[in-house]
């Protein structure tokens, strides 16, 4: 092998293993046939020819990151875009957002929710749709991977496995705070939805296939002192549900049955908050 041979290898290593930007589990129909396309830009839908029924689902980061666009971009057509560089200078672009949930300069870790699917754009008349980009460190666009598999232009159906394992950058703060969603909301509850509540840390929604039931955890980078700290619950149709104070580790938990029912969700830390839309319906 030759030396520029070994060093491209060696950089190809280094950069990330990207996820399907959507929630672990999730299946989605992707084609690059856009009459806008260049060649290995992809848009996403949940089914084929589904018009806006995606409208408002989840969108998460395919790599970890650090977001360095986070606007509403008219000339090129992207409406809402969101653009996160990742470790070997590459970047994703997720474009037509109905809701962008992440700040310019904010450190994303894998699978974490950074939007939502829409149909933005004051260049093209559109339907609800995902538009993603694998980019170069040079910036130019090239084909895209998911879980190490290459996708299969010029369309192909793919099944999220975005399961939250993708570490977040180093430089991301590093508390000591020994609990997690997991353990807060208790055993059979597994990760739903995440959002990030600037430095200070997360907030998350759980559900149990089991109980039927959603929880909401908002859990601290750190432990370091007391802090306000809230998290909420409202099953659509019901009262919310709030645990609100001050505290060292964690707010919450918050449990509610809602099997089939959209919920609203969300938490605080300090003057940091987030607060959804009623969504996961299903």
């Amino acid at each position: 092998m030759t030396g520029s041979a070994t060093a491209n290898a060696a950089v190809s290593a280094a950069g990330p293993t990207f996820q399907l930007p959507f929630p672990c589990g999730e299946t989605w129909v992707g084609s690059s046939g856009s009459f806008a396309h260049t060649g290995n830009e992809i848009d996403f839908n949940g089914s084929a020819n589904d018009g806006d029924r995606d409208r408002g689902r989840t969108v998460v980061a395919a790599a970890a990151g650090t977001v360095v666009i986070s606007a509403y971009q008219t000339a090129n057509g992207f409406g809402n875009l969101v653009k996160i560089r990742h470790s070997d200078g590459s970047a994703t672009l997720y474009a037509h957002l109905s809701a962008r949930t992440v700040s310019q300069g904010a450190r994303v870790a894998q699978g974490q929710k950074i939007g939502a699917v829409g149909n933005s754009s004051a260049k093209y008349k559109i339907v609800s749709h995902l538009h993603y980009e694998q980019r170069s460190a040079a910036g130019k666009i090239v084909r895209a991977t998911f879980n190490g598999a290459a996708f299969k232009y010029p369309g192909q159906s793919v099944k999220s496995r975005n399961c939250g394992g993708g570490a977040a950058p180093r430089s991301a703060p590093s508390g000591s705070n020994p609990y997690t969603a997991a353990k807060v909301c208790g055993s059979g509850f597994k990760q739903v939805d995440v959002a990030t509540l600037g430095s200070q840390g997360r907030v998350f929604l759980m559900y149990s296939s089991a109980t039927g039931q959603n929880c909401v955890a908002t859990v601290r980078n750190s432990g370091r002192g007391k802090v306000a700290a809230s998290a909420y619950l409202e099953v659509k149709g019901k009262a919310r549900q709030t645990d609100a104070g001050s505290f060292q580790y964690y707010a919450g938990p918050v449990r509610a049955k809602a099997a089939r029912t959209c919920v609203k969700w969300g938490g605080s830390i300090g003057t940091a908050k987030y607060d959804s839309p009623f969504e996961h319906c299903g």
